[in-house]
Formats: structure tokens, sequence, C-alpha cells
């Protein structure tokens, strides 16, 4: 039988607290959230609106956003449940006709998020959303320790590689940026 995984919100310093209007709860479960996202409205989001669009998973309970998701194993009693949470968000917040509807899309996504966590449990996931020619597009990458260290040595900083798509590389001049000019 294989283990039911669900991604879980993670909060590894308190920068969500400040990137993001509304942080996720550690622990709670999360879906991409790509769906609160319309292509024509991208321009127009703040800089936490686009923090969020750009690398923020969906907290199920809070409607808050997580920079990481940890992989978790979840009963078919939490699926069930976040599943329902997700279905009664849906009706809530988002004004889904009736509560079929909502469970059924709510259904969809936590598939899609389930699809996610084909690792082991305890990876750590991360998002990178951009807008491509008018359409939403999600990468996703995984984030595990480097396994070149001995077990009892002591870092301040993890290092870890990262496995998927490379990454966009951003580039920032900093000698315009000391000018006042804008790149």
């Amino acid at each position: 039988m294989t283990t039911l995984k669900l991604p879980r919100a993670i909060r590894l310093d308190p920068s969500d607290g400040f990137v993001f209007r509304k942080a996720a709860e550690p622990g709670e479960w999360v879906v991409s959230g790509s769906f609160l996202f319309a292509p024509e409205a991208v321009a127009e989001l703040d800089a936490k609106g686009r923090a969020a669009f750009r690398s923020g998973f969906l907290g199920i309970d809070s409607f808050g956003w997580s920079t990481l998701a940890v992989v978790s194993e979840a009963t078919p009693q939490e699926r069930e449940q976040a599943l329902a949470q997700l279905a009664q968000r849906f009706v809530e917040k988002l004004g889904a006709p009736d509560l079929a509807a909502a469970r059924a899309a709510a259904a969809e996504e936590l598939v899609f998020a389930a699809s996610l966590c084909d690792h082991p449990a305890q990876t750590l996931l991360a998002l990178h959303r951009t807008l491509e020619d008018g359409e939403i597009r999600e990468r996703f990458r995984t984030l595990t320790p480097r396994g070149d260290r001995p077990k009892d040595a002591f870092r301040a900083f993890e290092f870890v590689e990262v496995d998927g798509e490379d990454e966009i590389a951003e580039q920032v001049d900093l000698m315009k940026l000391a000018k006042g000019s804008t790149p």
C-alpha cells in the first residue's frame, strides 16, 4: 500500500511574515494556489501580491502563503479534512456556487498537490511561478540536504542541492541602483 503524502507549510525563518500579506501557519496543508491569480491582473499586484504570485504555496486553512512546503505523510482522514476545509474556503472566500462544485475543485487541487509529493517525506518543495505569453507557469523544485558531509558536522547554514528546472537568474546592477538609475 502506498503512503498518502501531501505538502505542508514550513517556516525555516520568520521571512514569510514579512514577505507576504498573510503567512500560512507552519504545519497547515498547502496547495499551489495559482487559481487565485488571473493572468491579466498579475501586472497590477502590489509587492506582497507579487511575492505570493512568484513563490507562494497557499495554506488551506489560513489562505496565507508559504515560501516552502514539506512533503508529509497524511492519513485518509487528514486528506478528507483538508478536502472539506478547502471546499469550504472556496465557498466562503471565492464564491463557489455550492459545496458540491467547491468540493470537486478542491479535490482537483489536492490531487495536484499530492502529485508534487512523489519524494521521500521531509523533502522541501519550492515553487517559482511566472507569467509567460499570457499564461501562468509553475516550476517546482525539491531541496534536499547535501549528502557529502559528516553527520555530526555543525554548520550555521546548511547548503542544499536543487533538483528540477534551472532557476531563472536575476541580475542586478548595484552601481546603477546606487546612482538612482533603473536597469
